[in-house]
């Protein structure tokens, strides 16, 4: 609607966090959690729950030796995801120009600039990368991406955004919860990205039949 009403440009930075759920800090999310007016019980409960947890690494018939974690959360549970958006749901910020969209681990900044004004979006960003290390999260700037969309005829270019002085890599498209966004706002790309997913799927299948797989493991595989 920013671009329809004669609006300048949109501007998304998508932040990369390094091992996000790993840099979970039990304490600091239970000062977090006892802030939202969960029951102390339930807060010892999680805490017990994410320290003191013994790890080692089998090679074999090799042990290494016993390594106790007592930050992050345990990769593949269900509520790892769940922990971490409690974690970061005490930043918020949602204007008529800009807006952070946060999901689990992914998050975007959306700033709709107007006349070339771009102070809120770019105020925004430096928040957010603050906001992060003190909760520790450890922002991968090599890997956190600007898109910006503009349909005007006159592109005026671009000035790069920064954090902590490295310039951000601007993209045509990025994938963002497994959809593939465009500057152009159409779904070439992600039918792009559909199509030779399923086309490489198919081939392989293909390749397992010849060595005549049973059906039940062809759909396994699938």
């Amino acid at each position: 609607m920013h671009l329809d009403g004669g609006g300048d440009t949109v501007r998304i930075t998508f932040f990369d966090f390094s091992s996000a759920f790993n840099t979970i800090q039990p304490l600091l999310l239970g000062e977090k959690l006892r802030v939202m007016g969960v029951d102390d019980a339930v807060i010892s409960w999680i805490t017990d729950y994410l320290t003191g947890r013994p790890q080692f690494v089998r090679l074999g018939s090799e042990l290494s030796d016993v390594v106790v974690s007592d930050t992050g959360a345990p990769q593949g549970t269900v509520l790892s995801p769940f922990l971490f958006t409690l974690y970061t749901t005490d930043f918020k910020y949602n204007s008529e120009s800009c807006h952070l969209q946060k999901f689990s681990d992914d998050s975007a900044v959306v700033g709709c600039i107007e006349d070339g004004e771009e102070g809120e979006y770019r105020t925004l960003i430096d928040s957010f990368v603050d906001w992060s290390e003190q909760n520790h999260l450890r922002l991968n700037i090599n890997k956190t991406r600007e898109m910006v969309i503009d349909f005007r005829r006159k592109k005026a270019p671009s000035q790069p955004l920064r954090i902590r002085g490295e310039v951000v890599e601007e993209v045509e498209d990025y994938r963002y919860l497994g959809v593939v966004i465009d500057n152009r706002l159409d779904w070439k790309s992600n039918t792009e990205a559909v199509y030779k997913k399923g086309m490489s799927r198919l081939y392989f299948l293909r390749k397992l039949r010849s060595f005549n797989v049973c059906s039940k493991m062809l759909e396994i595989f699938y």
